[in-house]
């Protein structure tokens, strides 16, 4: 588990920011809560952007949207007794590492993994609410931060690759 290889299945603990927040002006998740990787990608900044589902104790209106996790694999992460449901009608997306990723109170980003099966009906319904249209992405990074970073990010590129011409 190391933050620069974020893996489908990982556990993160994360500033979520929920969509009806988001649509009331929102700009930051209220807490940090587990959440679960269930897509990561490359674009085309060479950049790796992941989207992440929430877990939360509340109860899920839409029974068809969520999964709860079983107990055994809430001992496993050290997460609470209380139950828990993975909810895959909505996810963040934002640029790895991002700063609404935070340290459990264990010290690491992560509590773990959730099992095979477990990511798989998660990803599985993702993959099903984004076919019917009816997943919502929140997208978590500053646009404006990302533009400047990566103006940054060439400079640097740039400039290094001239020193190594005038080393030849």
């Amino acid at each position: 588990m190391t933050e620069e290889a974020p893996e489908i299945g990982l556990v993160i603990r994360h500033l979520y920011l929920w969509r009806d927040e988001k649509t009331r002006g929102q700009e930051e998740g209220r807490k940090a809560r587990p959440c679960v990787i269930v897509h990561k990608r490359q674009n085309e900044f060479d950049e790796i952007e992941v989207f992440i589902c929430p877990i939360t104790h509340t109860p899920p209106v839409d029974l068809e949207r969520a999964i709860e996790i079983p107990q055994a694999t809430k001992q496993r992460l050290r997460l609470d007794d209380e139950r828990s449901w993975i909810i895959t009608g909505e996810v963040n997306r934002f640029t790895w590492r991002g700063p609404d990723v935070v340290n459990t109170q264990f010290g690491s980003i992560a509590y773990g993994y959730l099992s095979y099966g477990l990511t798989k009906a998660a990803v599985g319904k993702v993959k099903e609410n984004a076919r019917e249209r009816s997943l919502d992405i929140v997208n978590r990074d500053d646009e404006e931060l990302k533009k400047r970073l990566r103006r940054m990010r060439q400079r640097f590129s740039s400039a290094a690759g001239r020193d190594k011409d005038r080393e030849r």
